[in-house]
C-alpha cells in the first residue's frame, strides 16, 4: 500500500493543520492553553501548567489528525450508558490517522521522554511505518503532539527540530498529559486510528479503505497518569465503535471482520490497568487487544456490510469509577 506522491503536496497534513494551530494560539485565553518559545520553536501547553479543557482537546485532536478529519463532541449511548463522546470522521483515513495521528515516534533526550504523534512525524520520517506506507510530507512546517506530564526541554526541542529539518520557528509542539481534559479527548479520538493499526497488523491492504468514522466515550480525568492510562485504553477497547467504507471481496471481509475487535484478544475482558499490573510491561500485553470494541465494514462494491464486537457497559462503568 502506498499514498501517491503527487497528492502529498495537495493534502500535506502539516499545511492543513497549520491554520488550526494558529487559531489555537490566537485563542489561547479562551481555550485555556499557554504558549511558550523553546529553542525558537513554539510549545503549546494544553494541560500541564495551563488548565486546557475539552475544547482544547478537540482542537488538539484535529491538529493531531493533520486537519484531515472532523472532530466533534456530543452525548452518546454506550450499551445503555449515556456518556460524553468524541466522534471522528475522515475521508483520508491513512494520511490522517496513521501518517499523522498514530503515536509512533518515541522522543527521548536526557531526562525528557514522550510519545510523539501528529503530522510532524511524516516530516521527520524516522519510523519504519512510513516505508510501509510509502509516504512522506516534505513540508517546511512540522507540527507534533506529545503525551507528557512535562514540557519538552530545550535539548528535546533541539532534537525534534534537527530530525524534522525545519527552521525552529516553523516547528510547533502541543503537549497534554494523559490525566487531563484535553488528554482524555485526544486519546478517545483515536478509535479510527486504532482500528486501522489493527488491520495493518493483520496484514490487510489499507489501500482498500476509503473512509473511517469512529465514536468513543471520553473517560473522566483520573487522579494520575497511570490510572488515566488504564481509563483511556478501556474507553477504546470496550467503548469505541468504528465504521469503514472500503472496496474488497465479500468473502475476504467476512473472514476478516471477527479478527478486528478487541474481543479477538486473549486478554479481552480485563480492565487495562489490571493487565498493566499483571504483565508489568506495556509491550507484554497481547498486541491484538489494541482495537475498538465494535467494528463495521461496508463494502462499496457489493453494498454488503459486516459487523463484529460489542460495547461493554459493565467494564466502562467499572473503569470510569461510576456508581452502579
Amino acid at each position: 500500500m502506498s499514498l501517491p506522491l503527487k497528492k502529498v503536496l495537495e493534502l500535506s497534513p502539516n499545511q492543513q493543520a497549520l491554520p488550526i494551530v494558529q487559531d489555537l494560539i490566537a485563542r489561547r485565553e479562551q481555550l485555556q492553553v499557554a504558549v511558550h518559545l523553546v529553542s525558537g520553536a513554539t510549545v503549546i501547553d494544553c494541560g500541564i501548567n495551563a488548565p486546557g479543557g475539552w475544547e482544547a482537546g478537540v482542537v488538539f485532536a484535529s491538529i493531531c489528525l493533520g486537519g484531515l478529519a472532523q472532530v466533534k463532541m456530543h452525548w452518546a449511548d454506550f450499551g445503555g450508558l449515556r456518556w460524553p463522546a468524541v466522534e471522528v470522521v475522515t475521508d483520508h483515513p491513512i494520511r490522517a490517522c496513521l501518517a499523522s495521528q498514530y503515536a509512533g515516534w518515541f522522543i527521548k533526550k536526557d531526562k525528557f521522554s514522550a510519545m510523539g504523534s501528529g503530522p510532524g512525524r511524516a516530516v521527520a520520517h524516522t519510523e519504519e511505518l512510513f516505508a510501509k506506507l510509502g509516504y512522506e510530507d516534505p513540508s517546511p512546517v512540522a507540527i507534533l503532539c506529545l503525551e507528557s506530564r512535562k514540557l519538552p526541554t530545550e535539548a528535546a526541542v533541539d532534537l525534534i527540530v534537527e530530525k524534522c529539518g525545519c527552521e525552529p520557528s516553523n516547528v510547533y509542539i502541543l503537549v497534554a498529559p494523559t490525566a487531563s481534559p484535553a488528554g482524555s479527548v485526544q486519546i478517545a479520538a483515536r478509535a479510527v486510528e486504532t482500528g486501522l493499526h489493527k488491520l495493518m497488523a493483520l496484514g490487510y491492504d489499507l489501500g482498500a479503505i476509503e473512509s473511517g468514522w469512529g465514536i468513543c466515550p471520553i473517560p473522566p480525568v483520573a487522579a494520575g497518569d497511570l490510572s488515566a492510562l488504564g481509563r483511556t485504553n478501556d474507553a477504546v477497547l470496550y467503548g469505541a465503535t468504528v465504521h469503514y467504507n472500503l472496496r474488497d471481496d465479500d468473502e475476504k471481509l467476512a473472514s476478516l471482520i471477527g479478527q478486528i475487535p478487541s474481543l479477538a484478544s486473549r486478554d479481552y475482558g480485563e480492565l487495562f490497568g489490571k493487565l498493566f499490573k499483571q504483565y508489568g510491561n506495556f509491550y507484554d500485553i497481547d498486541p491484538l487487544l489494541f482495537s475498538p470494541a465494535e467494528v463495521w465494514l461496508s463494502n462499496i462494491q457489493s453494498g454488503r456490510s459486516f459487523h463484529a464486537g460489542s460495547v461493554r457497559r459493565d467494564l466502562l462503568t467499572s473503569s470510569f469509577g461510576l456508581e452502579p
